[in-house]
């Protein structure tokens, strides 16, 4: 199962990511904490498994942060969530024990709603989500200048 808040700091991770980076630049991961309003500290544990996942890049020191590993068309929003999941994670109690009502009814329409979720998110990519963004005003940040050093 989905951990949806987990999830859903991952897709907002990837979104802020693929908005602020581009062309050779990086994203310092204080500044994706900023904008999302998460402490640096909380969101790394989830930049760390988007990069296991092979979904972020970064780069150490001073100029370092994140940048996507792969083009955002090629980023599906299922593949964020999945990039996230640890089924060793001890902080996830898996199973809870299910009695009447719960094992018979919720727990079923939890699986279907998820399996739903799944489906659209399969369906969508970061490319899509930038999309939104141009749709309703956003314009990404330009390329900085040009640092050449000799």
């Amino acid at each position: 199962m989905l951990k949806k808040e987990r999830a859903w700091l991952a897709v907002c991770i990837m979104l802020d990511v693929a908005f602020f980076a581009g062309r050779g630049r990086t994203v310092p991961g204080a500044e994706v904490a900023d904008r999302l309003g998460e402490s640096r500290r909380g969101i790394e544990p989830v930049l760390q498994a988007l990069a296991r996942g092979g979904l972020l890049a970064s780069t150490r020191g001073p100029k370092g942060g994140y940048r996507l590993a792969r083009p955002a068309r090629d980023i599906g929003l299922d593949m964020i969530t999945r990039a996230i999941v640890d089924p060793a994670d001890p902080a996830d109690p898996g199973p809870v024990p299910a009695g009447g009502l719960r094992a018979l009814v919720a727990e079923p329409l939890w699986t279907e709603l998820e399996a739903g979720l799944e489906k659209i998110l399969a369906g969508m990519t970061l490319a899509d989500l930038l999309a939104r963004a141009a749709a309703a005003g956003m314009q990404r940040p330009a390329a900085g200048p040009l640092n050449f050093a000799i």
